[in-house]
């Protein structure tokens, strides 16, 4: 095991030699802190928190120095010197330099990485704050005693609201659920309640459990998607409850030499869509076992009596563990180390003991642990498990069936992220997109379109749209020639490009993702645009032109006395998506609420943007003016243009509201793309053939010279 001491240095590397987990117990280094002189003495490590990327490690000793580690360029540095013992950490701020850390003396701090200065000192707590939680956009936080949580604006930094209760009750915890604007409070008498963020009205209270499997709940999980809560407490049974239904799904016992839960943290993974299945447990023995809550499987657990875990941490990244030893030592694990380690003796059985009556009453299952002592513990275990997959059957309505997507996603509570935060995490949006669309990943049917090759179409693509990057104009032509396969008119429409280049850029490195997204986007977003080909669509346009001529006249009418119709105003922003008007960004917002909604959504985008816009458009009076402002960008705040799109899907009369004349959402067929002939044949045929006349021609013409 590699291990790296501190001493007196600021900073530098982290370790001297490069770290090989698969060998060493799944350990990168153990990180210690000594001091030299007349006592030489151990610095203990008390907290340890990653930030958002999962890169970095935040970490506080016992003397008040907090550590940054940065476990990909292997650097660590002392960004401060409080002075006084930490007793919790939060690095998952909106200002990504920031961190937040709770002292003894009961006050919390805000701090800057970068310029190592004080930002901010918060007061208002009467005992030791126990916990801090973030807020996923990273502009509040909730800190928590014993008798106070207390919520913080980390923009100003001034309290918003304070919770304090009896002392007779006292508080376990209060926490953010992830993706969500719900606070989730605990309390000393097993009372769990949720509240609205933003009116902190109750919403919710979980039931209590029934008689028999009763504990008294000290420590809390919960899933990244915000679906399983996890709870345990001075006893070896682990409940896990289901937020949607709010029902008790399951207990798990464990084995009896668990005889306290002292933490619990479920361990991110970038492919499970947030509905994370292994569970961290930290006992009494210092021992932390990791079991998947859905195999009933032990996979590896860490720690020993001889060197015991006092807490860990887990990266947001799936890629590190953080564990705080008994001894003061701070160890980097590598999970991926860990979960391939497989040369063990068989593990633990999980058996699934259903008592037919308690079944009837509470919908649960029981998971009772029955394992000999493991020799090396550390290590992954595997082998058959004997269990049952009896999942309490819940009560499931038509519209929830509707609204649930792949990868363990709702829609209904994707909506309600998207409302609180105006648009969906950077770092998952791809992963929420792809769900939102249903897209089928038809590998071998795209690839039968590839190997058509480049579509005559699209063979001096490069002429026309001369684009630096050759990567991009390759993506494109494949793109567009792929398209072209699929249907014929897409080989004929002047606009193609012009569509497709804003998903081309976003996707380029995933040409299948790109092609299916355009291609949802094509038969969803773009319905009855190609009935009036090679014109466009004026039956999309008028719907646009009634929706003007309803919510603002006066706009309307001064367009019309400069005979500038809706080929002019609504068609350039339709045909390039919003691309040429908008930076990535706020072209990006702007797609996550257009694929969360109806696809007449995108017709009130068009028709918001012209309102919000309203003020230059009257002033505008040449033909040159009006065409200048709907092809390049405007000042304008995209937020207000989203708000108000949504306040015209709700009181726009029903007899000119896109929703009537639009279908709902399709998603593309799984193993062949569906045909696609909503467009007058003959014109395109007859364009058709007539380019490859003219082909032909040009080659023949070659040929001779």
């Amino acid at each position: 095991m590699q291990s790296s001491d501190l001493g007196n240095r600021e900073q530098g590397k982290i370790w001297h030699r490069r770290p090989s987990p698969a060998t060493q117990q799944g350990i990168i280094v153990n990180i210690i802190h000594t001091t030299t002189g007349y006592h030489s003495k151990t610095i203990r490590f008390l907290n340890v928190a990653f930030d958002c990327s999962g890169e970095y490690l935040l970490a506080g000793d016992h003397q008040g120095n907090i550590y940054v580690f940065d476990l990909v360029s292997n650097r660590f540095n002392l960004v401060q010197r409080t002075g006084q013992a930490c007793t919790a950490l939060a690095f998952t701020l909106r200002r990504k330099t920031e961190f937040l850390v709770a002292l003894a003396d009961y006050s919390i701090k805000c701090f800057d990485i970068a310029t190592k200065e004080l930002v901010s000192w918060m007061r208002g707590h009467d005992s030791s704050v126990s916990s801090i939680s973030v807020h996923g956009s990273g502009r509040y936080a909730i800190t928590c005693s014993t008798d106070t949580a207390q919520l913080w604006d980390l923009d100003t930094f001034q309290r918003k609201r304070k919770l304090n209760v009896r002392h007779s009750v006292g508080i376990q915890k209060v926490f953010f659920l992830p993706l969500s604007n719900t606070i989730l409070s605990c309390f000393r008498d097993n009372s769990i309640f949720a509240w609205e963020f933003d009116t902190l009205h109750c919403k919710y209270q979980l039931p209590s459990p029934i008689d028999g499997s009763s504990l008294h709940y000290k420590v809390f999980a919960i899933t990244r998607d915000g679906r399983i809560l996890a709870a345990g407490g001075k006893s070896n049974h682990l409940h896990l409850w289901c937020l949607e239904s709010k029902q008790l799904l399951r207990i798990i016992q464990m084995p009896t030499k668990v005889r306290a839960i002292r933490h619990l943290e479920f361990l991110s993974d970038s492919f499970d869509g947030g509905s994370n299945q292994v569970l961290g447990v930290l006992s009494q023995d210092n021992i932390m076992r990791f079991i998947n809550i859905s195999t009933c499987k032990l996979l590896f657990d860490l720690g020993s009596h001889e060197e015991g875990i006092s807490m860990a941490a887990m990266s947001p990244s799936g890629r590190y563990i953080a564990a705080v030893m008994e001894n003061g030592s701070l160890s980097i694990y590598s999970i991926q180390a860990l979960t391939q380690e497989v040369n063990k003796p068989p593990p633990p059985l999980f058996k699934v003991i259903e008592d037919s009556k308690s079944k009837l009453e509470t919908n649960k299952l029981t998971m009772r642990v029955t394992s000999r002592t493991s020799e090396r513990p550390w290590k992954a275990k595997k082998g058959k498990i004997q269990s049952k997959a009896l999942k309490p059957p819940l009560e499931v309505s038509y519209e929830d069936k509707e609204n649930e997507l792949p990868e363990g996603l709702n829609k209904k509570r994707l909506q309600a992220l998207l409302k609180g935060f105006g648009e969906y995490p950077a770092k998952y949006r791809m992963f929420i997109w792809r769900a939102l669309l249903h897209l089928p990943e038809n590998h071998l049917a795209f690839n039968s379109l590839l190997d058509k090759g480049t579509h005559s179409a699209f063979a001096h693509l490069q002429n026309e749209y001369p684009i630096k990057s050759r990567k991009l104009l390759r993506v494109l032509q494949r793109t567009l020639s792929g398209l072209a396969h699929w249907s014929t008119i897409f080989g004929e429409m002047p606009y193609i490009p012009l569509l497709v280049f804003p998903f081309v850029k976003l996707f380029q490195n995933n040409p299948l993702i790109c092609f299916e997204v355009v291609a949802t986007v094509i038969i969803n977003w773009c319905q009855h645009w190609f009935e009036f080909f090679p014109n466009p669509p004026i039956n999309v346009l008028s719907m646009v032109e009634n929706i003007l001529a309803h919510h603002d006249k006066e706009l309307l009418h001064h367009l019309m006395k400069h005979n500038i119709t809706s080929q002019s105003y609504a068609w350039p922003l339709l045909e390039t998506m919003f691309s040429e008007v908008l930076t990535r960004e706020e072209w990006l917002k702007m797609f996550d609420n257009i694929f969360s909604n109806h696809p007449s959504y995108l017709l009130m985008v068009v028709a918001a943007y012209l309102i919000c816009s309203r003020a230059p458009l009257l002033h505008c009076n040449r033909k040159e003016d009006f065409e200048y402002f709907f092809h390049h960008r405007n000042h304008l705040d995209v937020s207000v243009v989203i708000r108000e799109a949504y306040h015209l899907m709700e009181c726009t009369p029903d007899d000119i509201h896109p929703v009537r004349m639009l279908e709902d959402f399709a998603s593309l067929t799984k193993g062949q793309y569906p045909i696609f002939n909503k467009y007058p044949k003959f014109i395109v045929d007859y364009q058709s053939q007539e380019r490859e006349r003219i082909r032909q021609e040009e080659i023949e013409y070659l040929r001779e010279r």
